[in-house]
C-alpha cells in the first residue's frame, strides 16, 4: 500500500492541463511539477506585460507613450476597452434621464411668452417652479438635481442660481429651452 508520499512519487508525469487524476483509496489529485512551473512562467509572463501598460504600475518600462495634454485621446479611456463601454452606457443613460426630464416639464408647466429680441417678438416657452418639479419627479428618480445640471449644460433648461436645495429653492423658475 504505502503512504501518499510514496504513492505520488512514482506519478509525477501527469501534466497540470489534464482533468486531475486520484488513487483509488485518495482523494488528493497528483499534479507534475513540470505544469505547475509552466503555468507560473505564463501567469508572469502575462502579468508583467499588463504591469508594462498600467499607468499606476511601478514598472518604469513603460511601452505605451501616455497621451499628452492637448491631444485628441488625452483623458480618454483607451478604445475598445471595459471603461469605454461603461462610459457609453452611462452616457446613453443620462441622455435618456434627460429627455424624461424635459418630457416632465412639458407635462406639468405651464406656458408662458418670453422675450427674444429688442424687435418685440416673442416666444412660447415652458416653465416650472422647482418645489412643483422636485414633487413631481421624484417619484421617477432621485437625481433630478444632477440631470438638471446636465440639461442646462446641454442648452435644454434654464434656471438662476448654480445648484438647487430642496425646501430653499423651491420658487425657483425653470424655463424648457428646446
Amino acid at each position: 500500500m504505502g503512504t501518499n508520499s510514496q504513492r505520488s512519487a512514482f506519478k509525477t508525469e501527469v501534466d497540470v492541463n489534464t482533468p486531475a487524476q486520484c488513487d483509488d483509496d485518495s482523494a488528493i489529485p497528483v499534479v507534475s511539477v513540470k505544469g505547475l512551473k509552466e503555468n507560473w512562467q505564463k501567469w508572469s509572463s502575462e502579468h508583467q506585460e499588463y504591469q508594462k501598460l498600467n499607468p499606476f504600475s511601478h514598472d518604469t518600462r513603460q511601452r505605451v507613450v501616455a497621451p499628452q495634454r492637448g491631444q485628441e485621446d488625452y483623458g480618454r479611456p483607451q478604445q475598445g476597452s471595459l471603461t469605454e463601454k461603461r462610459g457609453k452606457e452611462a452616457h446613453t443613460h443620462i441622455s435618456r434621464e434627460v429627455q424624461k426630464l424635459c418630457e416632465v416639464i412639458r407635462n406639468i408647466g405651464e406656458e408662458k411668452e418670453r422675450d427674444v429680441d429688442e424687435h418685440d417678438s416673442h416666444r412660447k416657452v415652458i416653465t416650472v417652479e422647482f418645489g412643483k418639479l422636485f414633487e413631481h419627479y421624484v417619484t421617477i428618480s432621485n437625481t433630478l438635481v444632477g440631470i438638471l445640471l446636465r440639461a442646462r449644460k446641454q442648452g435644454l433648461v434654464d434656471f438662476k442660481g448654480e445648484m438647487l436645495w430642496q425646501g430653499k429653492d423651491d420658487n425657483v423658475v425653470i424655463t424648457l429651452l428646446e
